[in-house]
């Protein structure tokens, strides 16, 4: 039986940070600060820099080729972030001004703010989640799937089972309120979330993520990804937001 924990503030501002909400929300998008050091693995952030952040391969062969790779992200991940960081602006420039803060258009602003928001970071970590030359889980991050979902293979089948069912993000994530992991099943940026979830694992099942390479062969593609899994960076993931 697990035994629920008590979060300390530290933990509460990670989450803020990886879910991009920020103590403040009119604070701007380009703010000078860096995620809190335990989220290392967020530096060069688009959300801070409102720069994309940079690939780490073209392409993944056996899983995504360059001609899937570039329009994803320069397209999707690279249009999120511009319309974030046009809103962000358009915001701010509202809040320091004396009309009314209100309206269909106003209330259609925040809710695209916040679409747009999360498909910045969830690209993020998509694409950094990721290798050409995928490894081994190191024994903490497999030790752990294995304890909550019955081994490694069966942690595999239920998350291919959540991409499946997915209209937009499978996601492995871990409840800072319980210290459990989830296999997590998102239809849009904003819908799906665990309020207090840390993405670990993130894939993109939205069309545009796979079908240059696959058309309509979406489970094709959801068997290959976690082939091809950065165990590396997802156990160092795993450790910073375990501690």
């Amino acid at each position: 039986m697990f035994s629920p924990k008590s979060l300390s503030r530290r933990e509460v501002l990670q989450t803020a940070s990886l879910l991009g909400i920020s103590a403040a929300a009119s604070t701007p998008a380009l703010a000078a600060e860096s995620p809190p050091a335990a989220l290392a693995m967020l530096n060069g952030s688009g959300l801070v820099t409102g720069k994309m952040k940079q690939l780490k391969y073209e392409e993944i062969p056996g899983l995504l080729t360059k001609e899937q790779v570039t329009p994803h992200y320069r397209a999707h991940y690279g249009g999120a972030l511009k319309r974030f960081t046009a809103i962000e602006q358009q915001l701010e420039g509202l809040y320091q001004g004396e009309k009314p803060l209100g309206g269909d258009a106003f209330s259609f602003l925040h809710k695209d703010q916040v679409n747009r928001m999360n498909s910045v970071l969830l690209h993020e970590l998509y694409f950094d989640g990721l290798t050409p030359k995928p490894g081994m889980p190191a024994e903490d991050i497999r030790i752990a799937l294995a304890k909550r979902f019955g081994s490694l293979d069966r942690w595999s089948e239920d998350f291919k089972a959540c991409c499946q069912a997915a209209g937009g993000w499978g996601i492995l994530a871990r409840d800072m309120v319980n210290g459990r992991l989830y296999n997590v099943t998102s239809d849009l940026h904003e819908i799906g979330v665990i309020w207090l979830g840390q993405p670990i694992v993130v894939c993109d099942v939205y069309e545009h993520a796979f079908y240059v390479d696959y058309q309509n062969r979406k489970q094709e593609y959801i068997d290959k990804f976690v082939a091809f899994v950065d165990w590396d960076e997802t156990n160092k993931r795993f450790q910073m937001l375990a501690h």
